[in-house]
C-alpha cells in the first residue's frame, strides 16, 4: 500500500523525520544531523511508536559514526539513545545490533549506515506481513476498536495494529479511535492517518470505550514490549480496554513484530515503565486544564496480563494461548 507521507528517510547524510508533535495541524518534515537531536526527537515524541523508535535510533548511531573520531564516541551515542525511552523494546533491539558491529568490524560509518537501512527495510516488510496475517481476522463490514497509534506513523511501513486494516480496507465499515489521553495520539495521529487513507474512522472519548465495545467485532492494539509469557506493555489505557473486551466477549489482539518480544524477561512485572512530564496531564497543548501545582501520576504505559489477550498477530502468523512460558 502506498502512503502519502513518510516517517523517516536518510537524505544526504541527514535524517528526515515527520514531526509528529505538530500533527494534524501541520505536516512538517525536520532534517536532523546530530545524535543529540535524534535523542531529543525521541524524548519529546517527534518520532514515536516502538518500531519507528528502533529504526530512528539505528540511524542516530549512523549519524554518530559519520562524525566520530573513535569507537568510544559511537558507544557513547548508543548509551545516549538507550536512555531515551525505557519501555520500547525495539529501541534496544536495534541498538544491540549496532553494538555488535561496533565491537567487531572496521569501516564503521558505512557498515553502520547499511545496518540502519536494513532495520528500516525489515520493519516495512514486517508490517506488510503482519497485515497479511491479520487480514483473516477481519470480517466483512468490520467495526474495529484500536488504541493510541500503532499505524504507519509508528513504523517504517503500514503499521502493526493498523496493518490488517490497511490490507482489508474494502471490508472496513468503521474504525473507532479513542483520543488516547494525555498526549492524544489517537485523536492527533491515528484519526489523521486513517483519514489520509480514506478509511472510515470515528473519534471517541477514552471514557466512551465501554459503550462502543458493544458495537465492535474485535480490538487490535500495538505493543511496546512483550514478555516471554505474553504480558504486554502498551500505551496507558490498553489494560482497561482489554478488560472491557473480556467482559463483552470481544476478541482482543495485539499486533507486533518479533522485534518487540523481549524473551529475556519472564513476565510483565519485569517490564520497565516510563513516567513522563506531569504537564502532559495538566495541559492540553498550551492550555492549562488543572491547577499548576496539582500532583500528577503519568505512566506512559500499562501492562496487560496475557489472560486478557486473544492472540498476537506477528510476521510469523497468529499466536494464540497457551503463550510461551
Amino acid at each position: 500500500m502506498q502512503l502519502n507521507f513518510s516517517t523517516i528517510e536518510w537524505r544526504d547524510g541527514k535524517i528526515r523525520i515527520l514531526d509528529q508533535t505538530l500533527l494534524p495541524e501541520k505536516v512538517i518534515y525536520k532534517d536532523i544531523d546530530t545524535v543529540q537531536e535524534i535523542a531529543e526527537a525521541i524524548n519529546v515524541l517527534r518520532v514515536r511508536g516502538a518500531p519507528l523508535i528502533g529504526a530512528v535510533a539505528g540511524y542516530g548511531v549512523a549519524l554518530s559514526a559519520q562524525k566520530a573520531k573513535n569507537t568510544k564516541e559511537i558507544k557513547d551515542a548508543i548509551t545516549l539513545l538507550e536512555q531515551t525511552r525505557p519501555t520500547a523494546y525495539n529501541l534496544f533491539s536495534a541498538l544491540n545490533r549496532m553494538k555488535k558491529i561496533v565491537g567487531a568490524i572496521h569501516e564503521l560509518p558505512l557498515l553502520i549506515l547499511q545496518e540502519a537501512h536494513r532495520i528500516k527495510k525489515e520493519d516495512k516488510l514486517l508490517c506488510e506481513q503482519i497485515g497479511k496475517n491479520g487480514a483473516s481476522l477481519i470480517p466483512e463490514r468490520a467495526q474495529i476498536l484500536t488504541h493510541c497509534n500503532a499505524g504507519a506513523l509508528a513504523t517504517c511501513g503500514i503499521g502493526t495494529a493498523l496493518a490488517p486494516i490497511y490490507i482489508t480496507k474494502g471490508r472496513i465499515k468503521r474504525v473507532f479511535v479513542p483520543e488516547t489521553r494525555p498526549v492524544l495520539q489517537g485523536a492527533r495521529l491515528t484519526a489523521w492517518e486513517l483519514q489520509q487513507a480514506k478509511i472510515p474512522v470515528t473519534l471517541i472519548c477514552d471514557s466512551a470505550r465501554g459503550v462502543v465495545i458493544k458495537e465492535v467485532n474485535l480490538c487490535i492494539v500495538g505493543a511496546d514490549r512483550i514478555a516471554r509469557n505474553g504480558d504486554t506493555a502498551n500505551k496507558i489505557g490498553t489494560y482497561t480496554l482489554a478488560i472491557l473486551a473480556k467482559a463483552h466477549n470481544v476478541p482482543f489482539y495485539v499486533a507486533a513484530p518479533s522485534t518487540t518480544f523481549d524473551l529475556s524477561i519472564e513476565s510483565g512485572e519485569q517490564i520497565p515503565i516510563e513516567f513522563r512530564n506531569p504537564d502532559e496531564v495538566r495541559k492540553i497543548g498550551d492550555c492549562e486544564i488543572a491547577p499548576k501545582d496539582i500532583d500528577v501520576f503519568n505512566p506512559a504505559f500499562d501492562v496487560t496480563p496475557n489472560e486478557y489477550i486473544t492472540g498476537f498477530i506477528t510476521e510469523n502468523g497468529i499466536q494464540t494461548p497457551p503463550f510461551q512460558k
